[in-house]
Formats: structure tokens, sequence, C-alpha cells
């Protein structure tokens, strides 16, 4: 069995963190059937269906160095340590073939020595900062993952510059939903909310600054059932949940696309943690140092209980974490 061992008095490992890039939301949506998104789509709700995007925070331990060694007999040949490397560089060197094997099965955080158990094998260090993070819920539309980036967003912060002055459809009904669906209306010539009620679920204050907005349009009782195009989003048909009746809308032909933004909640990877960590909702409570309730334990960027989700709130998270961490095994020694 192989175990990886953080040479010197600074022991740190950090759980990676795969959640938060269009690339890996749309490898997931080409994986999985409807039925499993439906299934996963009912997991960790908000009440208001809130939702900001998902970002990696880059955390670097400079002074934590990597060595494999082996307690038994190898069945392949074994790793040899590479002189004067950093845990930083060594991640940055794994391979997108190397990266699922490192996906932890179970962890042990209570306890001086902290253990997690991987497919390639056990991996112990004195620290852990958690940072799994959180993807937006998919629409779970036909063709979904197809035409992730390519006219389906789920940041509207991040894309809505590229739809200035197009047609913009908002799914979602909540507060997330309609505030990004006003702030898009900054950028885009008219925007449509696509909601599966009769009624929002945003606050009344909020509520009534959009019915106020000339841009804004509202589509109700509605779900996205189907996306089309050829490179592009150019298509869609939508889902009258009372009637059944089915409406096919294209983009208008000079435009050759339309935005489709998902602003229906977020789902937070933490499943591993769960019974062993507190949470809200699934996400990870910290401080704002981000301690967790254990001690030695540090969260960081969109897995924990937060405001917003941001690439820049993410890398400050990983920051103090890496901060707070050195300073613990510090005063350890």
């Amino acid at each position: 069995m192989k175990k990886a061992i953080l040479n010197g008095m600074t022991v740190l490992f950090a759980i990676l963190l795969f959640s938060s890039c269009d690339a890996l939301m749309e490898d997931a949506l080409q994986d999985r059937d409807t039925t499993a998104l439906e299934t996963e789509r009912d997991t960790y709700v908000t009440p208001d269906e809130s939702t900001e995007e998902p970002t990696d925070p880059s955390t670097e331990i400079p002074t934590a160095e990597l060595t494999e060694v082996s307690t038994e007999a190898p069945t392949e040949e074994p790793t040899e340590p590479v002189p004067d490397e950093t845990l930083p560089s060594l991640l940055d060197s794994f391979t997108l073939e190397e990266h699922p094997k490192m996906f932890m099965l179970i962890v042990e955080l209570e306890g001086e020595v902290k253990k997690l158990v991987g497919a390639k094998g056990e991996y112990y260090g004195k620290c852990v900062i958690l940072a799994t993070g959180a993807f937006p819920r998919p629409i779970g539309c036909k063709n979904e993952g197809k035409f992730v980036g390519k006219g389906i967003s789920f940041c509207a912060t991040c894309d809505a510059n590229f739809f200035e002055d197009f047609e913009v459809f908002v799914v979602g009904g909540g507060d997330s939903a309609v505030e990004e669906a006003m702030y898009l209306t900054k950028f885009a010539r008219k925007v449509s909310i696509i909601h599966r009620r009769d009624e929002l679920r945003a606050a009344k204050s909020i509520q009534e600054k959009a019915f106020k907005n000339p841009k804004m349009n509202f589509i109700w009782d509605t779900v996205v059932d189907e996306v089309d195009g050829d490179e592009l989003l150019s298509k869609m048909v939508l889902k009258n949940v009372k009637t059944g009746e089915l409406t096919t809308y294209e983009a208008d032909e000079e435009d050759g696309l339309f935005g489709l933004f998902g602003f229906i909640g977020m789902i937070p990877n933490s499943g591993l943690f769960e019974g062993i960590i507190e949470m809200d909702r699934g996400y990870i409570k910290t401080d704002d140092n981000m301690h967790t309730n254990i001690e030695g334990v540090y969260a960081a960027g969109d897995i924990r209980v937060k405001s917003l989700r941001q690439v820049v709130t993410a890398a400050a998270d990983g920051a103090i974490a890496a901060m707070q961490a050195e300073k613990y095994l510090a005063e350890m020694e």
C-alpha cells in the first residue's frame, strides 16, 4: 500500500478542487442521462434557489514536499522522490488522466494526524484544507452539455458581456435568478425569465424592481425541454408544465444565437464529509479564518457557507486557510 508522506516539520494535505469549471460541468452532463440529472437536482436545494458562480481556489503551500514510499512490494514501478519539488508544483504536473486517481473515498479528520483514503492509496497529514467546491444545478434539458459555454451559462457576471444586444433567457424564479436577470438587462436587449411556476419565489422587493424593468419578460409555468443549434445555441423547445404544450424558439436570423442562463441553485460537493463536519444545507461552516469545528481542518472556496461565490473570494479563502494551517503547524512544533 502506498502512502504519501510530506517531508519536514510542515505536514499539510489539500483535497483537490475539481468541480467549478465549465469544462468539467460539460463532461458531467454528457456522461449522465436525464434521469440522473433529475435525481441530482433534488439534493441540497436552498429555499430561495440562490446560486453563485462556482470557482476553483488555487492554494499554494511552498514548504510542503512530497515523497512516495511503499510499505510492501509494489505492483508497478515505484515513484522516485523529486528533489526540491514542492506540493503545488507536483499538483501542476499531474495530467488530466491522473486527476481521477486522486479522488478521496474515505476521510478520517479527528485526531492529530488526519487520514485520507483514495483510489491510489492512503494519505496522512497534520492539517487538511477542504476545497471540494460546488457546481451549478443543471437546467436538466436535452443536449444541455453540448452547449455549455456555447450559449448556456451559469454566471451572469462572467458572461453577460458576450450577449450585448442579444436576446437572453434566464431559468429560475428565486432571488438570485431575478437579480441576475436584472443585471443581464444592462447588456442584452431583452431578458426573459422562464419559471416552472405561475409566480416568482424571489423577495417582493426584488420582484417589484423586475416587473418595472422594461427589458424584462416572464414565461410562466414553463421549463426548457431541449436545446439545439449547429455549433452555438440557436434553438430551444419550451414545455408548458400544465398543458404539456411544446413551443419552439429560434434565434433571430441576424443574431444567430441567444443566451440561456441557469440560476436554480448550487450543489455543494460535500457528501464525503457528511456526519463528520458541521454543515448548513451541505455547505461547510467556518469562521472568518476558515477554521471548521475540527482542529487542524480548514475549508476554502465554494464549499464554505458564504454570501458570494466568485474567483476572488475563493482565492482569498485559500490564502487565509493556508496561512492559518501554517500557523497551526508552527504551534505544534
